[in-house]
């Protein structure tokens, strides 16, 4: 008991939702995450020829903004406050609300797209995806119950949604749960992915990932959040960010990979995009986009 006590790890972000106890499912939570839209969003989720109302003496009815209830939303979300590290998708992270933001921010890039979130976790980032796609896939690894709570968390916002959602596994240390998927999923041209990086073996299985879907046409798009976690350690004498600096060597032995049919396109994005979900985002958040050029092949 006490070992499992050590390994519980708690997200912070809970703090600025406003959450109530699950009947029937220990530990659960559902958590009010609150957004507004950026105004660009507002007017082009309107009806595309707006056409003025009358009453029924013919005078022109006036809809105001509080009418359109387009300013601001909730994206309903179940989640546990706390779990043992290996079932940390189970709770919602920093990187999912900064990755939901981007997509609010650059809503025409996401429009229309099929989107393909890896490590869904609870599925917040794919439900707001899902507000301006034309499918998105969710997936995870099929352990506990995660596969089933996206599920849930699917239904819970299905007014919010306009794309055509599919659940799906996708397992970073089984690649036959990729090919399973790619009959359905040759469209693709977006993939997700938030706080991915905690440990070094898993970082090492998730390029190993990327560079299996990236691989397969159409080019493809792929954004990841993190957030940088500090530990003080005696080898360094100072304060670092270890599974990060492990994550960006990740990143250059991704570039070298199938150089021959392959133009890697490998940025770190600003982070400064204005932010419409209700968290703390830290200076440590930080927002990479990695692209696949396929080559013509003679």
């Amino acid at each position: 008991m006490a070992e499992e006590e050590e390994n519980t790890v708690t997200s912070e972000v809970h703090h600025f939702s406003k959450e109530e106890a699950l009947k029937g499912r220990e530990g659960a939570v559902l958590s009010r995450f609150d957004f507004v839209l950026p105004p660009d969003l507002r007017v082009r989720e309107r009806s595309p020829n707006p056409s003025p109302h009358v009453d029924s003496d013919g005078d022109l009815v006036v809809t105001r903004k509080t009418d359109l209830n387009l300013q601001e939303g909730v994206v309903l979300i179940e989640h546990q406050n706390a779990t043992t590290l290996d079932l940390v998708g189970e709770q919602v992270w920093r990187g999912a609300l900064f990755l939901a933001d981007f997509i609010l921010h650059h809503a025409d890039m996401f429009r229309g797209s099929h989107v393909l979130e890896v490590a869904s976790g609870v599925g917040l980032t794919s439900v707001v995806a899902a507000m301006l796609a034309a499918q998105v896939t969710v997936t995870d690894v099929d352990k506990g119950e995660i596969l089933d709570l996206i599920r849930r968390n699917v239904k819970r916002n299905e007014d919010l949604l306009k794309a055509q959602i599919s659940v799906k596994e996708i397992d970073f240390y089984n690649h036959g749960t990729i090919d399973d998927l790619q009959t359905d999923n040759k469209d693709v041209s977006i993939i997700l992915a938030a706080d991915v990086v905690y440990s070094n073996p898993l970082t090492d299985a998730f390029f190993n990932t990327v560079l299996r879907l990236m691989t397969d046409p159409p080019d493809k798009t792929l954004f990841v959040a993190l957030e940088k976690r500090y530990v003080f350690t005696v080898d360094d004498m100072d304060t670092v960010a270890p599974c990060y600096e492990y994550f960006l060597d990740g990143l250059e032995w991704l570039r070298s990979q199938n150089s021959d049919c392959i133009d890697w396109l490998i940025d770190e994005l600003p982070s400064n995009f204005e932010q419409y979900f209700t968290y703390e985002r830290t200076r440590h958040l930080v927002l990479w986009k990695i692209k696949s050029r396929l080559k013509k092949q003679p």
